[in-house]
C-alpha cells in the first residue's frame, strides 16, 4: 500500500492535526505560507494527492481513490481524528472522505468547489500540458512559452510551471501524472461525489471573484453537509489562499478555533 506523500509542520503539538489537499495540477507546496503559517498553532500536514507531487502515481483517480488514500495516511501516522481541509479537487476529496469515513473528521474545511458535478472545463489547459515535447524543450522558459500559445493567463502558467523538474534522464518533465489526469478527468470534475451525509462541523469557503460556489449551490451542500456555513472571502477568485491569504487564514483559524 503507498502512502501519499508530505510536509509537516508544528508535529511536537498535542493539537488536533490539520491535513490539507490541494486542486488538480497543484502540489503541496502551493501551501506553503499557509502550513508554516498555522504550524505555529497545531499540527499542519500539507499533502500531495494522488498523481500530483511527489506522490504515488497511478491509473485510477476516481472520488473513492483519493477518499481511501487518506483514510491509508491517517492510519500509516496514527491520526484518529483529523481537521480536515481540501481546495477544488482536493475538496471533492475531502467531501467524499467526510462522508465515507465521518468517524474520522473533526472539521471539515471545503474551499471553492461543491459536491456537484462540474461540466469539463480543463480542456486548453490539458491540451497545453499535452503539446509540450519534453525530448525538445531544455528549459523552463521554453516550456512556458509552448503553454503561452494555448493559456492566456500567466499566472496559470507560471502555477504549472511549478511542476516542471529534471528527472533522473536529465530532462525536464511534470511532476504530475499527465497521462492518468487527462484520461480520468471527467470521471473526477464531471461527477458529483456520492451522495451521502456529513453531520459534523462543516466551512465552504467561496471565492468573491469565483463562480464555483454560486448562491443556488447551497441547497445541494446543506443536504449532504447539513451544519454547513458558507464564507465568502473578499478580493480573491479560485486560488482563494494564495489571492487574498491574510483573509483566508483569519477564517480558517476562526472555525478552528483558533484565534
Amino acid at each position: 500500500m503507498e502512502i501519499l506523500h508530505s510536509k509537516i509542520f508544528g508535529e511536537n503539538l498535542s493539537s488536533t492535526p490539520l491535513l490539507v489537499f490541494h486542486g488538480l495540477f497543484g502540489m503541496l507546496d502551493n501551501w506553503g505560507s499557509f502550513g508554516k503559517d498555522l504550524g505555529e498553532q497545531l499540527p499542519v500536514h500539507l499533502i500531495d494527492l494522488r498523481n500530483h507531487g511527489r506522490s504515488f502515481h497511478s491509473e485510477s483517480m476516481s472520488h473513492d481513490d483519493l477518499a481511501d488514500d487518506i483514510i491509508n495516511y491517517m492510519n500509516h501516522y496514527g491520526i484518529e481524528k483529523a481537521h480536515i481541509l481540501g481546495h477544488s479537487l482536493g475538496g471533492k476529496a475531502v467531501m467524499q472522505f467526510a462522508i465515507k469515513y465521518p468517524e474520522k473528521v473533526e472539521k471539515l474545511i471545503v474551499v471553492d468547489i461543491s459536491p456537484k458535478a462540474y461540466p469539463p472545463h480543463h480542456q486548453g489547459i490539458i491540451k497545453a500540458l499535452e503539446t509540450v515535447d519534453f525530448n525538445t524543450v531544455n528549459s523552463r522558459n521554453e516550456v512556458e512559452a509552448v503553454l503561452t500559445q494555448y493559456i492566456p493567463e500567466k499566472s496559470t502558467i507560471q502555477f504549472l510551471a511549478k511542476n516542471l523538474y529534471w528527472d533522473d534522464d536529465k530532462k525536464l518533465n511534470w511532476r504530475f501524472n499527465l497521462k492518468t489526469l487527462a484520461e480520468k478527468y471527467t470521471e473526477f470534475v464531471s461527477n458529483a461525489i456520492k451522495f451521502g451525509v456529513f453531520e459534523g462541523e462543516t466551512l465552504f469557503i467561496s471565492g468573491e471573484k469565483s463562480n464555483y460556489i454560486l448562491p443556488q449551490d447551497e441547497f445541494g451542500i446543506k443536504q449532504q453537509f447539513p451544519k454547513a456555513k458558507i464564507v465568502n472571502v473578499k478580493n480573491a477568485g479560485h486560488w482563494v489562499q494564495a489571492e487574498n491569504p491574510v483573509d483566508f487564514a483569519n477564517v480558517v483559524r476562526e472555525f478552528l478555533g483558533l484565534n
